[in-house]
């Protein structure tokens, strides 16, 4: 989950810039969320990219349990809360 939050932090910096200043000056806001499948997660992701948001999708090295190139987390934002929770919202926290 860190490779993915830092991942959309660092596409937010380079291509929203108020966004990310925002998020850094009001305490670096991170919220975890999950999915029950790998179909749910890859859905979240290709809504945030048609969202335009900064996102990021992480697919394992498969160095541990997971085969190589499984999607395992997606990070999304910093971006402003109401526009996340259009795709999150209804999420349980992890």
């Amino acid at each position: 989950m860190a490779h993915a939050s830092v991942s959309a932090a660092l596409e937010a910096q380079k291509k929203f810039q108020s966004w990310f200043n925002e998020w850094l000056e009001q305490g670096q806001k991170k919220v975890v969320v999950r999915v029950e499948n790998e179909e749910s997660l890859l859905e979240i992701y290709s809504q945030a990219v048609r969202l335009g948001l900064p996102c990021s999708l992480v697919r394992d090295a498969g160095l541990t349990q997971l085969s190589p190139g499984t999607p395992t987390a997606v990070g999304i934002g910093p971006a402003p809360a109401e526009v996340v929770d259009k795709i999150t919202g209804k999420l349980k926290l992890l």
